[in-house]
């Protein structure tokens, strides 16, 4: 496997952390690929920003197709499978001499924050009209992907179930950082980004000072009124696999997301994995929270989040914990993975016999 990464679809800015990303990516460009792991390789596309202009998306074109070519004549690659997870580098579908081309979709990319809004929506129907077969992650992308391809398949997230069932262990050992934060805990995991409604996390901790808002991640947002408040801790981005430790901690998972058209098409991780922690959930309308009924409190706002809240910590039970657990449990990745091979397969044989 060639594991190709292209710089992202974030307008250039001149923040120090982007200047810096610039310059490792440009120091990567030209190395050949690199055996990261058995059979697993990877390598970087050099991508020029200003998309939106002919001659820059043209130059980006023959650069990437040239690089990839030699790539994969260097590997000795045959009966390739080119498969697009974001939609920039999408001018490559069916390029490369692949026998499949598949667009796996786990976002409306052209919503996110600080990208060219039209000039990746272009890009994402230009793929997905491209693409031999389309997954998507929810039903909202599903529907409207089938507009440019008839061969779109639903691909849930999936959930690391057993990892995050240790969080109920009596042998898992919360870190040291929270033992002594004042309970209860309401806590969050991820990016804090502008999809983050942040009034909602202010709402709630002005209004209830004798809980503790634990934030855990990498924080990419104006937090400077959150962080003159004595009961909201930021500590930072955490190892992955060191979660449901911190999740032992929290007594409320949150998930306060921003009201708007990216909100409605996404599919946030996080939900599985609070819920597979066995931990009440209380967010914001989408229809990732929605699809899980009672299991999930949706309100809209900071007041509505203290009553969700109040009402969780009321009535949280052992027994409540084991019902979340097993509403994801066979949202495993293995199951996602099993699911999707099996389509893919099927789409070879048909074409064989074609």
């Amino acid at each position: 496997m060639l594991y190709v990464e292209v710089p992202g679809l974030k307008k250039p800015s001149a923040s120090v952390r982007d200047l810096r990303k610039i310059v490792e990516k440009l120091r990567l460009t030209f190395q050949p690929p690199q055996l990261v792991a058995p059979h697993f390789w990877r390598m970087t596309l050099p991508q020029m920003p200003f998309r939106r202009f002919a001659i820059v998306r043209a130059g980006n074109r023959m650069l990437s197709r040239f690089l990839m070519r030699r790539a994969i004549r260097s590997l000795g690659f045959n009966d390739a499978i080119a498969w697009f997870h974001v939609p920039h580098p999408g001018f490559l579908a069916r390029q490369l001499g692949e026998k499949l081309t598949v667009f796996y979709c786990i976002d409306d990319y052209s919503r996110l924050p600080d990208v060219d809004e039209f000039a990746v929506q272009d890009m994402d129907d230009a793929l997905t009209a491209t693409a031999d077969i389309v997954f998507t992650c929810n039903r909202t992308l599903m529907e409207t992907h089938s507009r440019h391809n008839a061969n779109v398949h639903l691909s849930p997230h999936g959930v690391d179930t057993g990892m995050f069932a240790r969080s109920t262990s009596p042998e898992t050992v919360v870190p040291e950082e929270v033992t002594k934060l004042q309970r209860p805990v309401i806590g969050w995991w991820g990016v804090l980004d502008p999809r983050v409604d942040i009034s909602i996390l202010e709402h709630v901790a002005v209004a209830r000072p004798n809980w503790t808002i634990l934030l855990i991640g990498r924080v990419a947002a104006d937090v400077s009124a959150l962080s003159r408040l004595a009961n909201v801790v930021f500590v930072g981005t955490k190892p992955y696999t060191d979660l449901p430790r911190w999740a032992k901690a929290i007594d409320v998972c949150i998930l306060p997301y921003a009201q708007a058209v990216w909100t409605e098409r996404s599919s946030p991780l996080k939900v599985r994995e609070y819920l597979a922690a066995g931990k009440p959930v209380v967010a914001t309308p989408f229809p990732e929270a929605q699809m899980f009924g009672a299991l999930v409190q949706v309100v809209a706002d900071g007041p509505g989040f203290v009553c969700a809240i109040e009402e969780a910590l009321a009535m949280d039970t052992p027994e409540r914990a084991v019902l979340r657990q097993k509403a994801v449990e066979s949202n495993t990745w293995d199951a996602t993975v099993e699911n999707v091979l099996e389509k893919l397969k099927a789409e070879l044989r048909a074409r064989r016999g074609k």
